[in-house]
């Protein structure tokens, strides 16, 4: 088999155009060209807001600060910017100031962890499916997280025989929340994901071991007691781990943390921090975030949540094994996040772990062990419920993770680049399931791990590894790549290019069978009579839309006939008669209805009293519009900022600014 070749996706780039129309540009118009929706909304409003000032290249941001007569908190080195406390009133001169690049409030962080609720899943799906020599030994794992438990069995680093467990796993811990000295999770969150990277299972007699257990962690603390933390310290927490990855033989980052996308992933600084550290080589993998479904119970596209809308990092959906070892019933979690991102309209996830009932390790004086009784899980010996059963795509992440460390022992010399491409490649394909829902496919454990050790040991004449399960394709960016094999030494895995990019030096390939990827790119853009866009083979947004052929966007366009929508929905400024006006009066033009009183049009400001949807917005009663500050009492997915069964812990505020 070959190398990988280009593949037309044009069904990905219709789906983009569809969620570009429905997306706000990086920045608010009017307000400034520095400065996302949320703060654009406060200007000329009483009161101060935290922000996260970034300067332009040479300019020296701490005096615009002071002159701003504002208070300047902590550096971030990672995005060349400060922490700072500005008036509202001083916003929009500030973000005009041309020292200045961006200013970007300073947004709530919290763990993607799913509601307790029934039904079955794995207990630790991803580490028992493993028939590997390799443990993770060697490889440094940053964690970002709510902090880790000051002892736990499963974390010993060596096992006495007659004196039981000694020492930790944990290599050092530091805390940007209260700058506490010694390890401590108050929380709960980061002691279960650290156990799903690397608990040995002491506890248990193995049962419940961790993917990687001979990996080392370093614990940074940035989530409260109550599970919320901010964008600042997580940044802070990246910074430290770029600065520190030598010292901590660190190769991967752990974010099982998401925050409310209100801008670009090219201007957020939460996701420039991520990329920052992908550059300095790190493999940085985060949650897709957990709003997959609306209050009712419906699914719902487009809520991933930064920084896993970034095409940098790897970012996680969550699967259900149904508690059983047949990877034939396994299916993507209904609270995991589908694809595409906001804004920016881009696909993930980029793959799907387990991630229900995943028993992993309990800090027993924690919040979550107070407030979820009924999910402790006993061992059989030392501690007493030294486990706890938690579901969410911040569970799928480490086991992710988990697996990267192993990868990257079996073959230290892989990029993130080709980190990410081995999983991709290695997963396993369901074709009953969108790729905004699976990505790339389920995790293979398995198969990840051995074609990463097959390009460390292999030598000229070996059989290059298959496995009719392998998904043989990649998801890179908005394209889909298959029909041949991964290279290694193609220059897409380089740390210097960006997953996802469109240059066109991009080769795939090597030696004399070279496939160059992007030189002809623009013969495969939507609109040049595309041949086969149907939601199954190709990626849309959505389920069952099939996007015609011979499409132009302009004013005759025809939307398929079988859409998730309505039928026969002309897009055009004319609507084209009769044929205009479909369901619930779907129309788009120049003076437009989506749905039953939504407006949506040339006519139409948008954030000027438009509501989208019959009383909703994105997810279930929100509204976007002038009244509303996208962020101030409004929760992406939830109406209520109080906790509520279906918004789980951590989630109900997850995206309330």
């Amino acid at each position: 088999m070959g190398p990988l070749t280009w593949r037309r996706v044009v069904g990905i780039a219709a789906t983009i155009a569809i969620l570009a129309l429905m997306s706000f540009p990086a920045f608010a118009e009017g307000r400034g060209p520095r400065m996302d929706r949320a703060l654009a909304a406060r200007v000329g409003s009483g009161g101060t807001s935290r922000v996260i000032v970034r300067a332009q290249n040479g300019a020296d941001i701490a005096a615009t600060l002071r002159q701003f007569g504002v208070h300047v908190g902590a550096h971030l080195d990672t995005v060349n910017g400060f922490v700072a406390e500005v008036p509202n009133a001083a916003l929009e001169a500030l973000a005009a100031d041309p020292s200045v690049a961006g200013v970007h409030l300073d947004r709530l962080v919290t763990p993607m962890l799913a509601p307790a609720d029934g039904g079955t899943g794995s207990r630790q799906a991803a580490r028992s499916a493993i028939d590997s020599q390799y443990d993770g030994s060697g490889i440094g794992v940053a964690i970002i997280d709510s902090g880790v438990s000051p002892w736990h069995d499963d974390l010993a680093r060596t096992v006495s025989s007659g004196r039981g467990p000694l020492g930790q796993r944990v290599m050092a811990f530091v805390d940007f929340v209260d700058g506490a000295a010694t390890a401590h999770d108050d929380f709960g969150h980061g002691t279960h994901v650290a156990g799903i990277i690397a608990g040995s299972g002491w506890d248990a007699d193995g049962e419940y071991a961790g993917v990687a257990p001979g990996a080392d962690l370093l614990v940074l603390r940035v989530l409260n007691g109550q599970g919320q933390g901010s964008v600042s310290d997580v940044i802070r927490a990246i910074d430290f781990a770029v600065a520190n990855r030598a010292r901590f033989h660190l190769r991967v980052i752990n974010l099982s943390i998401g925050a409310a996308v209100l801008e670009s992933f090219e201007t957020d600084p939460l996701t420039l921090a991520a990329r920052r550290a992908v550059d300095a080589g790190l493999v940085v993998v985060t949650a897709a975030g957990n709003l997959g479904r609306r209050d009712n119970g419906n699914l719902q596209y487009g809520g991933i949540t930064a920084p896993g809308n970034a095409p940098w990092v790897i970012t996680v959906g969550a699967y259900n094994d149904q508690g059983t070892p047949d990877p034939a019933d396994d299916t993507v979690a209904t609270f995991s996040s589908r694809g595409p991102t906001a804004i920016d309209a881009t696909a993930k996830p980029d793959l799907v772990a387990p991630g229900l009932h995943v028993v992993s390790l309990n800090d027993a004086n924690s919040y979550l062990a107070g407030l979820r009784p009924d999910s402790l899980v006993a061992g059989t010996r030392g501690m007493a419920f030294p486990y706890i059963s938690l579901s969410g795509t911040s569970m799928a992440t480490p086991a992710v993770t988990g697996v990267v460390a192993r990868m990257l022992q079996a073959n230290p010399s892989l990029t993130p680049n080709a980190v990410k491409a081995i999983l991709e490649y290695t997963a396993a394909l369901h074709a009953d399931v969108d790729y905004m829902s699976q990505g790339a496919g389920f995790l293979n454990a398995n198969g990840a791990i051995t074609l990463a050790s097959f390009y460390q040991t292999a030598r000229s004449g070996d059989a290059y590894p298959t496995n009719p399960d392998w998904s043989a394709q990649i998801l890179w960016g908005n394209f889909l790549i298959g029909g041949g094999t991964i290279t290694p030494t193609a220059s897409a895995w380089g740390s210097n290019i960006v997953w996802g990019s469109q240059a066109q030096n991009i080769v795939w390939g090597s030696s004399g069978d070279n496939v160059v990827w992007g030189a002809r790119a623009d013969n495969n853009s939507w609109g040049v009579q595309p041949a086969n866009i149907v939601s199954g083979s190709n990626i849309v947004w959505g389920s069952n839309i099939v996007w015609g052929s011979n499409i132009v966007w302009g004013s005759n366009i025809v939307w398929g006939s079988n859409t998730d929508f309505a039928q026969n929905i002309v897009w055009g400024s004319a609507c084209g008669g009769a044929d205009c006006v479909s369901g619930s009066n779907i129309v788009w033009g120049s003076n437009i209805v989506w749905g039953s009183n939504i407006v949506w049009g040339s006519n139409i400001v948008w954030g000027s009293n438009i509501v989208w949807g019959s009383n909703i917005v994105w997810g279930s009663n929100i509204v976007w519009g002038s009244n509303i500050v996208w962020g101030s009492n409004i929760v992406w997915g939830s109406t209520v900022d109080e906790p509520s069964s279906s918004a789980g812990v951590g989630i109900q505020t997850a995206l309330h600014l």
